[in-house]
């Protein structure tokens, strides 16, 4: 079956490896977003999607928007979207036999929107999934055609979370195809009234609240770990915490260090963090006691 991939980030390009390795279907297309700029240097960068389409040989598509393409001009039976970035019309999501398939990591309708994982982190859960979807107009609305759970642990950060989702994915993707072509699967519409969304994160998400307790932070940290990270400014320079740790019962004032026995700990509203590594704006990473000896109301403890 020929299938035309629409998709962007790693976590669609490991898709669309899956598809491409299955043996299974045909990859005439794929949709990515066009080159961006990015970092200080502003460096023309490829999507992940795109350089796997460019290894397989796979013709590329890039437009700004969809609103004035008719069509993908290729023959095909299914749509598969997984982290493309843009709007798909109607009639390009309805053209295919099979229509337009979309792969999202959460339960919908929980979690709809560009950031299920990092939200899902944020927010404490403890159980995500994977959902795909018959794609319609509306923002992960269409009817749900498979779902999995997928437990989430209280040391998972993204990385992980993202990793465990994965492997999910690319197991039910093939299976949910197979049968959605075969006519074994019969959607079922989302409850609209249980939906909840997630906003795009920025770098400036990452700043601590120190309103907030440990364990709220930390759990930020786990939603933004790698990127974008969790940050606060101390004496006029943005310190990030690299890695991080719940010490509830150790009652440091909220936004003040302390240093015992060679660990270092950073108040909250309610409890601290012990901070294992961290980096200051312009340095390298450094340990809790290299932070330490670094810093002259240290130097007397």
């Amino acid at each position: 079956m020929k299938i035309i991939f629409f998709g962007t980030r790693e976590f669609a390009a490991e898709i669309l490896k899956t598809l491409i390795e299955s043996g299974e279907h045909e990859i005439p297309a794929v949709f990515t977003a066009p080159d961006r700029p990015v970092g200080r240097k502003q460096e023309i960068q490829k999507s992940p999607v795109k350089i796997l389409a460019e290894k397989n040989n796979i013709r590329i598509f890039q437009p700004e928007n969809l609103k004035n393409i008719s069509s993908p001009f290729i023959r095909h039976s299914l749509n598969v979207v997984c982290e493309y970035g843009l709007m798909i019309p109607k009639n390009i999501l309805e053209e295919p036999e099979y229509k337009s398939i979309n792969i999202h990591p959460s339960l919908l309708p929980k979690y709809r929107g560009a950031s299920p994982i990092q939200t899902a982190l944020i927010n404490g859960e403890t159980e995500t999934g994977v959902s795909i979807m018959l794609m319609d107009e509306k923002m992960d609305h269409g009817p749900v055609l498979a779902q999995k759970a997928v437990k989430i642990t209280n040391t998972d950060n993204y990385a992980t979370l993202a990793e465990k989702l994965l492997k999910t994915a690319k197991f039910l993707l093939l299976d949910t195809i197979r049968d959605w072509v075969e006519g074994k699967i019969r959607p079922e519409p989302q409850n609209d009234s249980d939906a909840t969304f997630c906003k795009i994160f920025t770098r400036e998400d990452g700043q601590i609240d120190f309103n907030k307790t440990a364990l709220e932070t930390y759990n930020q940290w786990r939603g933004f770990h790698p990127w974008p990270g969790v940050w606060f400014v101390w004496n006029g320079r943005r310190i990030k915490l690299l890695k991080i740790a719940v010490a509830a019962d150790k009652k440091n004032p909220p936004g003040e260090f302390s240093f015992e026995e060679n660990k270092l700990f950073l108040g909250t509203k309610n409890g601290s963090l012990e901070i294992l590594e961290l980096q200051t704006e312009g340095k390298k990473p450094m340990n809790a006691k290299e932070f330490a000896n670094g810093i002259s109301a240290f130097r007397s403890r």
